[in-house]
């Protein structure tokens, strides 16, 4: 190595003294000192370095793994989560239900009390027009009365007229009669429907109340899970943190690996930039397609080609827990999280809603209502156009997706996500999907 180093240095001395000469500088007889060579490293030290580098890319392997690990553990969280809110959004349903049961009771009552108001008039006034019927037959003094018309009949016509008054009095008074038995009845009958109507008022009061309960505590369960949520979240973006230093630091200890790096992360950079602008064009063509189409029926695969659309055309739009109705994206329910309550969005049962309702098919709200709206399929058969359903083993359902053929789904999948096309996952879904159209 240093041969080859005074061999270099040989041609620059001789330019350096042509320099000189031509400068008119004295020349020094001694060769100039060879310049400092590169370390060399020894044969142990190559070995070192090279042990080192494969230690170091056994330690890259197993911080990935761990990151893995606990990018599977958010989405573990996250499904948690769901099942949480599927089951506040489906207390509230039922809620509703409840609460208008009540509400529907409460007017039968007060019909049935209006009902109780008029039959008590309808006596007091049968009551009066008899009381007024005997008072007048009282003024007029008995030889009024039947009996005495007929006694002091004059001749035979005059008798048949008396007959016929009599009996006229006494039809009057039949009636009259009738007419206060009727409201009698009638009241009676009232009173025992009011009586009916209250008590099922009563009951559906204390079902409304029931459910209240039930709703609030399902709420402070998904308030509680939600905060719990982001507490786990925390700890494992921390930990995340922590590994990932680890790991930049082992992939800044080799050039190697740390170029890998780069190139992966601008590979990644690119895949991203590429999928948000296929995305963003299914997006755009899908909401065109839409609003060409209008308000027209559709039928068959031309009905199913219309429910991805409408999905598709909300590719981006926020997922917003109980947010999405028929008409589109809309506020939702406080997610404990500190969101914006003016969020507006979906979340995987409001996407299909909006989805379906476009061809005339009105959903239930929640993701394991939606299950029961049409005919199951084994997962094997499914087409595009039916729903994907997912759930933890003995679990309610707690997410729903619509299939868009070529093993693609689309979702509105959590929190701090967006409406989105992504590969149908498995871990967790339901062997039979639903087809509605």
């Amino acid at each position: 190595m240093r041969a080859l180093c005074r061999a270099a240095a040989a041609p620059l001395a001789a330019v350096l003294v042509a320099f000189l000469l031509l400068a008119g500088a004295p020349v020094a007889a001694a060769d100039p000192p060879s310049p400092t060579p590169p370390p060399n490293p020894s044969d142990q030290e190559l070995a070192a370095s090279r042990d080192a580098v494969t230690a170091r890319s056994a330690e890259v392997g197993r911080l990935t793994a761990q990151l893995a690990e606990l990018d599977e553990r958010t989405d573990e969280l996250q499904v948690q989560l769901a099942m949480r809110r599927e089951d506040a959004e489906a207390a509230l349903v039922e809620l509703a239900a409840a609460q208008e049961a009540a509400a529907t009771a409460a007017r039968k009552a007060e019909l049935a009390r209006a009902e109780t108001e008029a039959a008590t008039a309808a006596i007091d006034a049968a009551r009066a027009r008899l009381d007024d019927l005997i008072a007048s037959l009282y003024e007029q003094g008995p030889d009024l009365g039947p009996l005495g018309l007929l006694s002091a009949a004059t001749g035979p016509d005059d008798l048949v007229d008396r007959a016929a008054y009599a009996n006229l009095i006494a039809e009057q008074q039949k009636s009259v009669q009738e007419s206060l038995e009727k409201a009698r009845i009638a009241k009676a009958n009232a009173d025992s429907a009011a009586r009916a109507a209250l008590e099922d008022a009563r009951e559906r009061e204390e079902e409304a109340a029931a459910a209240k309960s039930v709703a609030d505590d399902a709420l402070a369960t998904a308030d509680a899970a939600a905060r719990e949520h982001r507490r786990q979240l925390d700890e494992i973006a921390a930990q995340r943190a922590e590994l990932q230093a680890r790991l930049d630091a082992a992939i800044a200890a080799d050039a190697g690996l740390r170029e890998q790096r780069e190139r992966f992360q601008r590979w990644q950079e690119e895949q991203a930039v590429a999928q948000a602008r296929a995305q963003e064009a299914e997006r755009a063509a899908a909401a065109g397609r839409v609003a060409a189409a209008g308000s027209t029926p559709a039928r068959g695969s031309e009905a199913i080609r219309r429910v991805i659309d409408r999905a598709m055309s909300q590719i981006g739009v926020p997922y917003v827990w109980g947010g999405g109705n028929g008409r589109g994206p809309t506020t939702g329910i406080p997610d404990g999280l500190g969101s914006p309550l003016d969020r507006i969005g979906f979340d995987c049962s409001g996407l299909m809603l909006y989805a379906f309702n476009g061809v005339g098919v009105k959903l239930p709200r929640v993701s394991r209502n939606q299950f029961h709206a049409g005919k199951h399929v084994p997962i094997s058969e499914i087409r595009p156009g039916d729903m994907l359903f997912w759930a933890d083993p003995g679990k309610p359902i707690h997410h729903v997706a619509l299939y868009i053929g070529n093993g693609k789904m689309i979702e509105a999948p959590y929190t701090g996500a967006s409406v989105r096309v992504t590969k149908v996952r498995t871990k967790g879904l339901l062997p039979v999907a639903t087809r509605v159209l």
